[in-house]
């Protein structure tokens, strides 16, 4: 079924939207493949900050997600792959949702969004770094017409993963 995806919009994070991360990051089933508990406010803090920077230097970042009625959602965007394991120097595209927003199709319209942007930022390709357990980004990748090329064990406790790759070059995606 291809319904219609919904009105989604990406600005760059503020420091309010530290305080909004926070509040809807904190449900252990949205951090389940993310450490798998709630960050303090000051990991936002710092992570919107952050943000910032990248999308001043680099032109892209991990964008803030607003829905139809301008409320924070969750974020969507990529940064450079910040492990030292796995594909450094990479691009990895990201989101993560609020989970009363789930299964909407927000994910995927914010992160073809991203696509977009990455694009006319001259980025030639970005990898999806995906839990193995988490069937709804994995769906997203597929989405979005991403192809898994590589299997991975994590670092930092021992999990199951798959590394998805889309060229940026090659026309437009799905």
């Amino acid at each position: 079924m291809n319904r219609p995806l919904p009105v989604v919009r990406l600005r760059v994070p503020t420091d309010e939207d530290a305080v909004a991360w926070h509040r809807i990051f904190d449900d252990p089933e949205v951090m389940e493949f993310h450490g798998g508990k709630s960050a303090e406010l000051s990991v936002y803090e710092e992570l919107t900050a952050r943000q910032r920077r990248h999308d001043a230097e680099r032109g892209f970042c991990f964008w803030t997600m607003l829905d139809e009625d301008d409320r924070v959602i969750g974020f969507t965007g990529a940064q450079p792959w910040p492990g030292e394991w796995g594909p450094v120097g990479e691009i990895e595209i990201g989101w993560r949702l609020g989970r009363a927003h789930w299964g909407r199709g927000y994910a995927t319209a914010a992160a073809r969004m991203t696509l977009e942007r990455l694009r006319a930022a001259g980025v030639p390709s970005v990898v999806a770094m995906v839990d193995a357990r988490n069937k709804r980004s994995t769906a997203v990748t597929r989405r979005l017409g991403m192809r898994l090329v590589e299997t991975f064990v994590t670092p930092v406790g021992q999990r199951k993963g798959h590394c998805y790759r889309l060229d940026l070059r090659e026309g437009d995606t799905p």
